[in-house]
């Protein structure tokens, strides 16, 4: 390659990309013919570094390239405009994108944690054969109750929170493997029918739905949505549908992790209703009451704001610029 020719031929790119970079604003138009400018100078470097690889224009060429990647990538937007978006449009569109997943979840999962209760309801042995009578009798007089104000509510608040939003990024990690999201829902679904059932058994149903229901049914939803998110993502690489496996798994998981992100804010909430209204000495209707306000806020969360972002073609997936380029293979 005539090296000289060659930045002959592209010099006045370079030279117009560095004014770009040494701007401080840029217009619309300034800020698309930066970007295509970096691809471009890009291009150019890698074609230099292999053809003639020339030390000091490979070094000014480079810094060029360095100094483009910075402008482009802080210039997408105002710190502050990805958590708003995040949460006004990428999080809500995941939730309403894969809604009937999770509302799936949540009923079987509910339908099922009654039916296990029952069933131990019905046959004592499920916990007479686990635990002695004084075991029972302290679960169902002291330390079912007690759980809740055992600690100061600040620090209980933050235990709850921390692990059960380790629980659900767990959930969705383990999701492409399928089966540990069934082993960790089905246990959840035993530990509440069972503890229902004994507590219902020993006339204490008023007491453990007034505990549980407060920050229960936003926490659980949290779960489902987690264990659903989990699910499909199992299921993207399983039936990948009209993409390519690797492909349709790259966008779930991506989608997942955001998810996993949100929940963390969602279980923030359940944590400090679970930490502060659940053991305090509100009337226990008035503690169901915000827990129910607080559960109808997410379903209107999802229904109204996630709705009206998938309308407008968000899909919970990241940008097609941060997704990464895909490569097209035999079908």
């Amino acid at each position: 390659m005539d090296l000289d020719a060659y930045v002959a031929a592209h010099q006045a790119q370079w030279n117009r990309l560095e004014t770009l970079v040494g701007q401080r604003r840029h217009t619309g138009a300034e800020a698309d013919e930066l970007l295509d400018l970096y691809q471009r100078v890009s291009t150019h470097l890698s074609v230099v570094r292999s053809a003639s690889p020339d030390p000091s224009l490979v070094a000014h060429l480079s810094s060029l390239v360095a100094r483009a990647r910075f402008a482009t990538s802080s210039r997408r937007g105002a710190w502050w405009r990805t958590p708003v978006t995040f949460f006004t449009t990428t999080f809500p569109a995941a939730l309403y994108r894969l809604r009937w997943w999770w509302v799936t979840t949540a009923l079987v999962n509910v339908g099922i944690a009654f039916l296990v209760g029952w069933y131990a309801y019905r046959h004592p042995q499920v916990w007479t054969q686990t635990m002695t009578p004084q075991e029972i009798s302290q679960f169902v007089d002291t330390d079912f109750e007690n759980y809740y104000s055992e600690y100061a509510h600040l620090d209980f608040t933050g235990l709850v929170w921390t692990n059960n939003a380790w629980v659900s990024a767990l959930v969705i990690a383990l999701g492409v493997l399928g089966l540990p999201v069934i082993y960790i829902l089905a246990n959840n679904v035993l530990n509440v029918g069972i503890s229902g059932a004994l507590m219902a058994y020993h006339d204490r149903t008023g007491l453990f739905f007034g505990l549980i229901l407060p920050h229960g049914l936003l926490e659980l939803t949290a779960v489902f949505v987690a264990g659903a998110v989990g699910l499909r993502i199992f299921w993207s690489w399983v039936s990948p549908g009209g993409l390519p496996r690797g492909q349709s798994l790259a966008r779930e998981a991506r989608t997942g992790t955001g998810v996993a992100l949100g929940l963390v804010a969602v279980l923030f909430v359940s944590g400090v209703i679970e930490g502060f209204v659940t053991p305090s000495g509100l009337p226990t209707w008035a503690r169901i009451a915000i827990g129910l306000l607080a559960e109808t806020a997410f379903v209107l969360y999802v229904f109204v704001v996630g709705r009206a972002a998938a309308a407008r073609g968000a899909t919970g997936d990241v940008a097609a610029r941060d997704a990464g380029d895909t490569v097209r293979v035999a079908s």
